[in-house]
């Protein structure tokens, strides 16, 4: 019941008074985005006027914008690298923030194959943890009742190392579960989840699924909303049951839990609440071992009244199955945010998925957008000149015009370039709205892996050194990312040169490749093969002689230029699948894991 409140906001009327002062928030924030933007940015400096960084480039304490924009160069990720391996390998000297770094978050991996390690301070946490706060009372607006049931979220921490200075690294969402922000989160009726903290916190993957899905399925008429973080989660987590459901049919109908299950932590809090239920087992049976599993998200959990997932982006190509399984259930993305920085919340989360924008909030950094133009992909921008003048700020963005996103943070990133390309849809107040577009130069994403151009080229490279013993190479070849499978997997179409018909490389040589080429892919992408089970086994499939001359043949038949044509290195145009699927002679799947480890080299 909406509340009557002197604070009720433009948005729409609150759900409760909590809810007016989130929502009166949003509307203080985004009506003053340009001052709050300054504020920010004269905070950071002020704070940080010490630091090495900025004493670098001669600030001298000042914190306006004209003097930072003329002074301070925009910088990536490997610009950074020595003074984060410094901090990594035990320098504790104000280098990027004056407040001392609390940990690394780490994000996808860099050219080299580690992870990114993004400086972070304790504050950040308060931060995100106000965005957090921020996303229910928006969703409230547009789904009434969600104080009157839970949440089945799939939430998972994942490894953690330290540096060998002692900083521990981390990903961004491991390092907030186990914060106290969230372990020690006070009651809220609207986000009660089914998963218990210590299901959520269980190291070991299996024990953490099985056990989210067991609560889950124990509480199924509680249940009015699915999450996960991305939608390839989700659909795992779908995988899992069609894999395991005879066992949580087995623990539900005599009270006991699976033997698997070891965390002692883990077992003692779901053996509290396990209680034989025949009949809740013998409906789990009923629905789990049709062939038909349409539907089965709605069948098993009927009062779910949307999903919470990620479908933007890479994460778009999920929708199709999703829809399957939940029988067309809105989807619901609330929130944009990055190992980097938390950057805003979609103030519509029930749009569809095509019309998913996002409201950029101004007090979480300060942000800069440099107009992006396609044709400029290949050679890029030179940012070690004179600074480009077509910077704009966050409230001169223009609606329709397509922006990379760079970013200046409490914790020591400047002008930082964050490499996700936005569209502007529009504004809400005077703070602009932006639908995510992708990142840039990333070519093959299944879960939170990104693997680019350049390292998919090394990986074949690696790869086809095995073809030598054969007297073969490879001619060309394309890839895609395959999604129809769960988990999705990376699929590689090789034309093969065999110089000697009767020596053509074999199944084990050419399974062998895809192993050789998982060993080339960076950590993220192995971790999500070992550790996370988000990846499946990278597969290659060879095509018939000729096939990439049909393949451009076919792109000079659409308009292509023949002269300025070049072999695509990912596809997803359905009529170029076909084309190539057509044309397959074999298929080969990665024997094994690759090699991965929780510990990084500095």
């Amino acid at each position: 019941m909406a509340v009557d409140s002197p604070l009720s906001s433009p948005l729409g009327p609150p759900a409760c008074e909590k809810d007016a002062k989130a929502l009166q928030f949003i509307e203080e924030m985004t009506r003053n985005a340009e001052s709050v933007q300054q504020r920010v940015l004269a905070e950071i400096l002020s704070r940080n006027a010490e630091t090495e960084y900025l004493r670098r480039f001669q600030l001298n304490g000042a914190t306006d914008r004209e003097t930072f924009k003329s002074k301070l160069p925009v910088i990536t990720y490997e610009d950074l690298q020595p003074e984060i391996h410094r901090i990594a390998n035990g320098d504790r000297s104000a280098i990027l923030s004056a407040q001392p770094l609390s940990e690394f978050l780490t994000s996808s991996g860099t050219s080299a194959g580690e992870r990114k390690l993004m400086p972070t301070i304790k504050e950040e946490l308060d931060r995100r943890q106000l965005l957090y706060s921020l996303l229910m009372p928006v969703m409230n607006l547009y789904v009434a009742g969600l104080d009157k049931g839970k949440g089945l979220y799939f939430l998972f921490v994942k490894s953690e190392t330290r540096t060998p200075g002692g900083l521990l690294a981390r990903p961004v969402l491991t390092s907030y579960y186990k914060s106290d922000h969230f372990k020690t989160r006070p009651y809220d009726p609207y986000n009660v989840y089914t998963s218990p903290n210590e299901a959520i916190l269980c190291p070991d993957s299996f024990q953490s699924m099985y056990t989210q899905m067991l609560c889950g399925l124990l509480d199924r008429h509680q249940v009015l909303r699915l999450g996960a973080v991305f939608a390839s989660g989700l659909l795992r987590a779908i995988r899992f049951l069609q894999l395991n459901w005879r066992q949580l049919a087995h623990d539900m109908e005599t009270g006991s839990l699976n033997l698997k299950i070891t965390d002692p932590l883990l077992r003692e809090c779901i053996v509290k609440t396990l209680k034989p239920n025949p009949e809740l087992a013998q409906f789990v049976h009923h629905e789990c071992s049709k062939d038909d599993w349409e539907g089965i998200i709605v069948r098993i959990w009927p009062n779910t009244k949307y999903l919470d997932v990620i479908v933007t982006g890479a994460m778009a190509q999920y929708i199709p199955t999703l829809d399957y399984y939940s029988g067309g259930l809105p989807l619901a993305c609330t929130m944009y945010a990055s190992s980097e920085c938390y950057f805003g919340l979609n103030l519509n989360p029930m749009c569809k998925p095509s019309e998913v924008s996002y409201t950029i909030m101004p007090n979480m950094a300060y942000f800069e957008f440099f107009p992006h133009e396609p044709n400029l992909d290949s050679t890029g921008f030179d940012f070690t000149r004179e600074l480009p003048p077509k910077l704009v700020d966050l409230v001169d963005v223009e609606v329709g015009k397509e922006y990379e996103l760079l970013i200046t943070t409490y914790a020591g990133l400047c002008r930082y370039r964050v490499g996700d390309i936005l569209r502007v849809t529009g504004f809400h107040n005077s703070a602009p709205q932006f639908h995510f577009v992708r990142r840039k130069n990333v070519l093959l994403s299944i879960d939170s892996d990104k693997t680019d151009e350049a390292e998919l080229q090394t990986a074949v490279e690696n790869a086809s050194h095995l073809l030598r013993e054969h007297n073969a190479s490879v001619v060309e070849y394309t890839s895609h990312a395959d999604t129809k499978t769960i988990p999705g997997h990376y699929v590689v179409y090789w034309e093969l040169l065999v110089k000697d018909s009767t020596n053509s490389p074999d199944n084990d040589t050419l399974e062998q490749c895809c192993l050789a080429m998982e060993e080339s892919l960076n950590s993220v992408y192995r971790q999500g093969r070992v550790a996370d089970n988000s990846i499946g086994p990278l597969e290659i499939r060879g095509v018939k002689n000729g096939t990439f001359e049909e393949l451009m043949d076919y792109a000079i038949s659409r308009g292509a230029s023949i002269n300025q044509y070049k072999v695509p290195r990912c596809v997803n145009f359905t009529p170029i699948l076909e084309l190539l699927d057509s044309r397959v002679v074999s298929a080969h799947f990665s024997p094994a894991l690759p090699h991965w480890s929780p510990e990084r080299s500095q």
